[in-house]
C-alpha cells in the first residue's frame, strides 16, 4: 500500500503528541524541567503538523508560512531543552530567531524562489539539530561510548534533511519525481528521529538519576564529604592508580577532641555545625587530588597521594586552621581542636593497613594531650596484631565518653 503525505503527516502528528505527553508526564513526576521542555516541544510540533496538514493550504500561503514557523519554534525548544538539561539557561531569542528568519524569507522572496525558501527552512532545522547535538555531546558525566547516540541521532537528522538540497543541482529533478520521493523518505525519517530522540533523552535522564542515587549512597548528608563506603571505594581506585606509577600514599585520621562534651553543653544542633565546620576546614586545607570522608561520628579520614612527610605538613595545616576557627555558642567560646594520626606507605599498600597504622598514631596523639599530629612509626605486620594492640591502647586511654574509631 502506497503511503501518501496525508497518511504520513497523521502518523507523525500522533507519534509526536504521544511522545510529548509521555515526556510531560515524566517531567512532572520526576520534577525535571528539561523533560517538560522536551515534552512541550513535541506537543507543539504535533500541533504544528496537524494544523499545517488540515488548514495550511485552505487559508493561503501566509497562514501556511506562520504554521510551519511553529514547527521551527518546536525544534528550537528541543535545543533549549538540551541546554536546560545541562543546567544552562534557556535562550529565548534563539527560540524565535529561526522562525523569524523563515517568515522573513517567505515574505521577501518571490514565490518562484520556492527551492531557495525550502533550502533556508532546511538550513534552520539543521542548525538547531547541530546545536542540540553539541549540547548533548557536552555532557561530561558519561563515557564516550555512552555519549555517541546523543550526537549521531541529531546529526543523521540534519544529514537526511540537507541531502536533497546538496543533490538537487546534480540530479536536475525537472519532473519533480525525486522531490516527491524524498518527501516520503523524510516524513518517515522524521518519525524515526522523534522516537530516537526520546530514546536518547531517557538514556541521559536515567543515567543521571542512577548517578544521583550513587552519589547519595556514597555521600555523608551532613557534611557533603564521602561516607565510609564512598571513601573506601574512591581510595581503592586512587591507591591502584598510584601503585601503577609507584608513588607513595598517606592516610590521615582525624578525631575531634572532646566532641561529646560539645554536644552535652550546647546540644546536637551545635555539634552538627562543628562537624560541618571541620569538614570545610579539611576540604579547604587539602588539595583537590586528596580524598576526604567522614567515617564515623566525629571521625574523618583523608587519603593523600604523597609521602608521609608531606602528609604531616597537610595535617598540621588542618589542625591549626580548625583550632583558629573561633567558634562561639551562647556567648561562650567552643574549643575546636583535633587529634590527627598519620601513616604512609608505598604505592599499592592496602587501605586497611594504612588506616590501622594511622589509628595507632591517633591513639598516641590522644595519650599525649590531644590537639596534635602524630605519625605512625611503621605499618602493622597484620591487622589481627593491630587489633590486639589497639584494644590494649584503648584500655589504657583515659575514658572521656568519646567514641573511638571502629575497625
Amino acid at each position: 500500500m502506497a503511503l501518501d503525505s496525508m497518511t504520513l503527516d497523521i502518523v507523525a502528528t500522533m507519534v509526536a503528541a504521544l511522545l510529548g505527553a509521555m515526556l510531560l508526564h515524566f517531567g512532572r513526576q520526576e520534577n525535571t524541567p528539561a523533560l517538560r521542555w522536551w515534552g512541550a516541544a513535541y506537543v507543539l510540533g504535533a500541533v504544528a503538523i496537524a494544523l499545517w496538514t488540515l488548514i495550511g493550504e485552505l487559508y493561503g500561503e501566509v497562514v501556511s508560512l506562520f504554521l510551519s514557523s511553529i514547527g521551527l519554534i518546536a525544534t528550537a525548544m528541543v535545543w533549549n531543552a538540551a541546554r536546560v538539561f545541562h543546567g544552562k539557561p534557556a535562550r529565548v531569542p534563539g527560540l524565535v530567531l529561526g522562525a523569524t528568519v523563515w517568515i522573513a524569507s517567505g515574505m521577501l522572496l518571490d514565490a518562484s524562489a520556492q527551492a531557495l525558501r525550502l533550502t533556508i527552512g532546511a538550513a534552520i532545522v539543521v542548525i538547531y539539530a547541530m546545536l542540540t547535538a553539541a549540547e548533548l555531546w557536552q555532557e561530561r558525566r558519561r563515557t564516550l561510548h555512552k555519549r555517541w547516540p546523543a550526537l549521531i541521532v541529531p546529526v543523521m537528522h540534519g544529514f537526511v534533511l540537507m541531502l536533497p538540497i546538496l543533490l538537487g543541482n546534480m540530479l536536475r529533478d525537472s519532473d519533480g519525481a525525486f522531490a516527491a520521493a524524498w518527501v516520503t523518505i523524510f516524513s518517515i525519517e522524521l518519525v524515526l528521529y522523534a522516537v530516537g530522540t526520546v530514546f536518547v533523552i531517557f538514556m541521559l535522564v536515567s543515567e543521571r538519576i542512577v548517578s544521583a542515587h550513587k552519589r547519595a549512597a556514597t555521600t555523608d548528608p551532613l557534611t557533603g564529604l564521602l561516607n565510609r563506603r564512598g571513601f573506601a571505594e574512591s581510595c581503592a581506585q586512587l591507591i591502584e592508580r598510584e601503585a601503577r606509577e609507584q608513588r607513595p600514599v598517606s592516610v590521615l585520621i582525624f578525631d575531634i577532641d572532646h566532641f561529646k562534651s560539645i554536644n552535652d553543653r550546647f546540644g546536637h544542633a551545635e555539634g552538627d555545625e562543628v562537624l560541618k565546620l571541620f569538614a570545610n576546614v579539611v576540604v579547604n586545607n587539602l588539595r583537590l587530588t586528596d580524598l576526604s570522608g567522614r567515617i564515623g561520628g566525629e571521625e574523618f579520614a583523608a587519603l593523600l597521594p604523597c609521602s608521609i612527610e608531606e602528609a604531616m605538613v597537610a595535617a598540621e595545616r588542618v589542625r591549626e586552621a580548625f583550632a583558629a576557627s573561633g567558634v562561639v555558642c551562647e556567648d561562650k567560646p567552643v574549643d575546636t581542636t583535633v587529634s590527627i594520626g598519620v601513616a604512609g606507605g608505598p604505592g599499592g599498600t592496602d587501605l586497611d593497613v594504612l588506616l590501622a597504622a594511622a589509628d595507632t598514631a591517633l591513639y598516641k596523639a590522644k595519650r599525649s594531650g590531644r590537639n596534635r599530629v602524630e605519625a605512625s612509626a611503621e605499618l602493622p605486620l597484620s591487622l589481627d596484631r593491630y587489633r590486639r594492640q589497639r584494644a590494649a591502647a584503648a584500655a589504657s586511654l583515659p575514658q572521656s565518653g568519646e567514641a573511638v574509631l571502629s575497625s
